[in-house]
């Protein structure tokens, strides 16, 4: 009988999945699938995670601490032993500490593990006692957290099991198929049960196919949509007058609000048509129960937390929160009131510099580089991303990453775009080589995995990379002794309702734990009788603050910009990519080195499917092959993301055009706010 181990997928997503590993008698792994046992995962995994055992045993894989030997950015090392790498990482670490002081020093990470410990454990610790500069982790969701928690107070949603007594379910920049398809098999059955499926992006993607409706919007103009849906059913009086009667405050001021937002004026901002949009505002506020599934597209736009914050009103306004298959879920993250405060320690930065440490944008990589001062960025720590590939304004990154006197370590599986600008590239683990403690942000488990395999050559987890610099820098606080177990205890260790009484004895014996959301054999409908996260307790409409203005970078923004650069660029993620993870399969990058485009718009430049195209705008240049076809609307173009740069002739991806404004609040990166020209290219 083959040996059958227990994981739990790492990578960004909402579906957080449990893996079965299948082990031979060799102890290597032969098969992944999902745990049929998890009520979400349900026996199965999306396409990228089945194939993981490809990344897991790839000849490329990095397996030994290397030492930089040609000039940044050409990807030449030397193996070196990883006492002489850690023992030179660390003085250099001192030494720019010494100088300029340790804010000097900079993380850089994200969500290449969504694992609490490998991802945001012992590394914090680490950089706070250090008292290097705080990363501010923007560059994917925190204009959409924004947004939600200016709506209902806390990031809770509808869970994803709900979802199949749902009688209208709208997917509002959110491709489930592609990116939370787990979610799927929900829809299904409320399909099967007489649903009805709409979605609204501005792309026709995977699922868009697939659904009963779509309906194309111009990037960016989301608030608009929401308040034009909201103009109707305040006019009509569709909304739930009891609810907004007990759990809401400033309705009448909405009332007035809504006004300013008819149906011809949002056909006008959005591109949806006006009977459309009355048909859906309709549709939306008397089928019972109805669900929206938000995704983060939404909110990587210029008013990306306006956006969210506006549409996640709209359930509050039918009492759509009442019911099971009702509501909204953007993120499910907020209910895992774990103590993180205890992992991360971020008290240890006034035992470093008697304060707190300042805080740099990630989003800003460029700016942090080139431009910041007192002190300078002189040493960055690259883990869990790749800058290079994914950070905007691509190439004020690289300027910054080709400095000669800014020192660079890189953890990494691979050799990516960012590891050819490294120091010290050091190997890491893969989620089946370590243990750690997973949250999800698409539903309500928590779930524990031990190492499924055994770590190749001499790859190590962060947490151990990370508890080595700290002895070698000197740190004697006992937390940096902590084991892993120590760590989850810690986390565990909360008096939250939700989290309280989950221990890891439970864990180790059933890996995965519904949070004590509700009794476990009820819906958890956070909101039905109020419980917003005000101190109220009631949903606070704040009408006055509700407005939408069109992104600089729009077809109604700058009409200067537009006049040279007339089309809206969209990054959208691709189905297979993950953000940038396998990105060194050449059937992903082949996907994400094209462009697709109106059939109008690529008539009038000359182009059609499979010429080689220059996308540009004043902040560089990428070649792409052109995909002439009806997914994107007249004015728009979509590149899928995200493309090794390392992969194409011109060594340039899509992040060679998007800009370094942020958001109106949150401070996330504004990459779907992109005003582009399209021109052919000579292959």
């Amino acid at each position: 009988m083959p040996d059958i181990r227990h994981s739990v997928c790492a990578l960004d997503c909402p579906d957080a999945c449990a893996v079965l590993v299948t082990i031979d008698g060799a102890g290597k792994a032969t098969r992944l699938r999902g745990d049929p046992a998890h009520p979400v995962t349900r026996g199965f995994l999306c396409g990228k995670v089945a194939r993981y055992l490809e990344r897991e045993y790839d000849s490329s894989r990095l397996l030994y601490p290397m030492r930089r030997t040609g000039a940044k950015g050409e990807g030449r090392f030397v193996r070196v032993a990883w006492d002489e790498a850690l023992d030179e990482i660390a003085a250099r670490l001192k030494a720019v500490a010494a100088e300029f002081g340790p804010e000097a020093i900079m993380p850089y990470s994200y969500a290449g593990t969504m694992g609490l410990l490998n991802g945001s454990g012992m590394d914090r610790r680490f950089f706070h006692r250090l008292g290097a500069s705080r990363l501010d982790r923007t560059i994917c969701s925190s204009a959409g957290g924004v947004g939600l928690i200016d709506a209902l107070g806390f990031k809770y949603g509808t869970e994803p099991e709900q979802f199949r007594h749902s009688k209208l379910i709208i997917a509002w920049g959110a491709n489930v198929l592609g990116t939370n398809v787990h979610l799927w098999p929900f829809i299904v059955e409320a399909r099967r049960a007489g649903a009805r499926f709409y979605t609204i992006d501005p792309r026709r993607n995977r699922t868009g196919a697939a659904a009963d409706k779509h309906f194309f919007i111009n990037p960016g103009s989301d608030t608009a949509l929401a308040l034009g849906m909201m103009h109707v059913i305040v006019g009509e009086k569709l909304y739930d007058a009891d609810y907004i009667a007990g759990q809401t405050t400033g309705f009448p001021e909405l009332v007035q609000r809504v006004k300013e937002y008819p149906p011809q004026r949002a056909a006008a901002l959005t591109g949806i048509p006006q009977d459309e949009i009355v048909a859906l505002a309709r549709e939306y506020a008397t089928t019972r129960p109805a669900a929206i599934r938000l995704n983060y597209g939404v909110q990587r736009s210029e008013r990306g937390a306006m956006a969210v914050r506006t549409i996640a009103l709209l359930p509050v306004l039918t009492g759509s929160w009442k019911e099971a298959g009702g509501g909204l879920q953007l993120s499910t993250s907020g209910a895992f009131q774990l103590n993180k405060a205890g992992l991360e320690r971020a008290d240890l930065q006034w035992r470093a510099l008697g304060r707190e440490a300042r805080i740099l944008n990630m989003s800003l990589l460029g700016q942090a580089l080139n431009e910041v001062g007192d002190p300078p960025v002189k040493a960055l720590v690259v883990y869990n991303s790749n800058p290079a590939a994914i950070a905007p304004n691509q190439n004020a990154v690289r300027r910054g990453l080709r400095r000669g006197d800014l020192f660079t370590v890189v953890l990494e599986q691979f050799r990516t775009d960012t590891a050819d600008y490294a120091d010290f590239l050091l190997p890491a683990t893969t989620f089946l080589e370590h243990t750690d403690l997973y949250l999800a942000y698409g539903h309500y488990y928590l779930q524990l995995a031990r190492p499924a395999l055994a770590p190749p050559g001499e790859t190590r987890s962060n947490v151990e990379v990370f508890r080595a610099l700290a002895q070698r820098m000197g740190f004697d606080e006992e937390c940096f002794a902590d084991s892993e177990d120590d760590m989850i205890r810690t986390l565990l260790d909360s008096e939250h309702p939700f989290v309280r009484g989950i221990t890891l004895a439970e864990l180790e014996r059933a890996r995965f734990v519904r949070l004590r959301v509700a009794p476990a054999s009820e819906p958890f409908l956070p909101f039905a009788n109020g419980g917003f996260g005000t101190p109220s307790g009631k949903c606070e409409f704040r009408a006055e603050s509700l407005e939408y203005t069109p992104p600089v970078e729009s077809r109604l923004g700058d009409q200067s910009l537009r006049a040279r650069f007339p089309l809206e660029l969209i990054s959208p993620k691709h189905d297979d990519s993950m953000n940038s993870t396998f990105g060194n399969r050449p059937e992903n990058d082949a996907a994400t080195a094209t462009v697709h485009i109106e059939k109008a718009d690529a008539a009038s430049r000359g182009i059609a499917t499979g010429d080689q195209v220059r996308v540009y705008n004043e902040r560089g240049s990428c070649l792409l092959r052109a995909q002439v076809d009806g997914v994107v609307r007249q004015g728009v173009v979509a590149v899928p993301s995200v493309r090794w740069a390392s992969m194409a002739a011109d060594q340039n991806n899509v992040n060679a055009l998007t800009s370094e404004r942020l958001t109106d609040k949150g401070g996330g990166p504004t990459l779907y706010s992109c005003l582009v020209q399209v021109e052919k290219s000579g292959d």
